[in-house]
């Protein structure tokens, strides 16, 4: 091995223990205090490693979901043995949060000390919740960085100025709101996430694309810079909210320690895939009518937020970098055959076309 990969895996085998030494004291700690946790948007991605970590820590976790799919799911890094001590340890209410009445009945009576609220997008999502559990603790909300207004300095901190016309705008509103009424809670706002079962097209976009030994289209220059996260680190900042007197009434930028270009992005998950770097095609969006289809699937800007608030308050730091984390993410995930959208490359043949690319089959 060389010397400096020596360092590094004795780096990765330092951090390893380190991680695994505090998650020991977090779960001595919580085995006295446990919680009593309702958790809306656990079954998909973030929420389903955040209930993971949270019932290991000794919570007391409940999924408010529709019933309309499992409520818990396998994630790659479990053994059959401790999955099926999660399900055991899982309480479940089956209804669905658009419907107001329903979500007060079902909540009449219980008794929750904090809410975990993953998937809400507009500020009459989280009404009767609050209505119906008026004497919680904390109420910890996935917002999202995209509500900030776009800038010619970076990177993005909290007290940036905000878009009211994002997209992500229900966001804003529940933060808003949450603060109006002196509520205790902690708004976590995330920039691009990845990792195994992400429901997004991101690291799956490129890894079809490096799988089929295709060129990667990438907008204009390829040196956008934008930041990612793996989502055990983002649910480990989640987990470090809990009960931590520093994160009330406070929102936090969540990302990777460092930054990454477009054509960085694509490099790194060839590394990731054990494939050979791939050749990257620049185009202007402006050459194309893509019939309002997405070419690429990150914003075509620069987008990247500052996590040192967040380092500081929860004293969380990320465990991945991004080779590793798309490693990661590949091994457990695309690696073994499953993906959450089939390969489409249309607008990919489009692009190579008009700039005398050679289509590949």
């Amino acid at each position: 091995m060389r010397g400096h990969a020596a360092v590094k895996a004795g780096a990765r085998r330092g951090a390893s223990a380190r991680t695994n030494a505090t998650r020991k004291n977090v779960k001595m700690l919580f085995a006295s205090k446990p919680k009593k946790v309702l958790m809306l948007g656990g079954t998909r991605f973030i929420g389903v490693y955040l209930a993971r970590m949270l019932t290991e820590q000794g919570h007391e976790v409940t999924l408010m979901t529709r019933g309309k799919s499992p409520v818990t799911t396998q994630i790659p890094d479990d053994t059959d043995e401790s999955y099926a001590q999660y399900v055991k340890s899982i309480n479940h209410i089956a209804c669905d949060r658009k419907d107001s009445a329903a979500v007060e009945s079902s909540l009449k009576g219980q008794k929750f000390d904090v809410v975990y609220d993953i998937n809400a997008r507009e500020k009459s999502d989280i009404l009767p919740v609050l209505d119906s559990l008026p004497n919680l603790d904390q109420y910890i909300l996935c917002s999202s960085a995209g509500v900030y207004l776009k800038s010619d300095e970076m990177p993005h901190k909290e007290e940036d100025p905000v878009d009211p016309k994002s997209r992500h705008k229900g966001k804003l509103d529940m933060e808003e709101h949450l603060l109006s009424i002196g509520a205790d809670f902690t708004s976590i706002r995330p920039t691009y996430i990845y990792g195994p079962l992400n429901y997004n097209p991101v690291e799956e976009w490129f890894f079809h694309r490096i799988d089929a030994n295709r060129p990667i289209p990438v907008p204009n220059s390829g040196l956008q810079v934008t930041g990612l996260g793996h989502v055990k680190d983002l649910a480990d900042a989640f987990c470090k909210c809990l009960g931590n007197r520093k994160a009330r009434k406070q929102i936090y930028n969540l990302s990777g320690e460092r930054f990454v270009t477009f054509d960085g992005i694509a490099k790194a998950c060839a590394m990731a895939a054990g494939a050979p770097e791939p050749e990257i095609v620049h185009f202007n969006p402006k050459d194309f009518d893509f019939g309002g289809k997405k070419a690429f699937p990150l914003r075509d800007q620069h987008f990247f937020t500052s996590s040192e608030k967040a380092m500081k308050d929860l004293g969380w730091t990320p465990q991945f970098d991004l080779v590793e984390g798309l490693k990661d993410s590949y091994d457990k995930d695309f690696g073994r055959g499953k993906f959450r959208k089939p390969a489409d490359f249309t607008l990919d043949d489009m692009i190579l076309a008009k700039t005398t690319q050679k289509v590949t089959a």
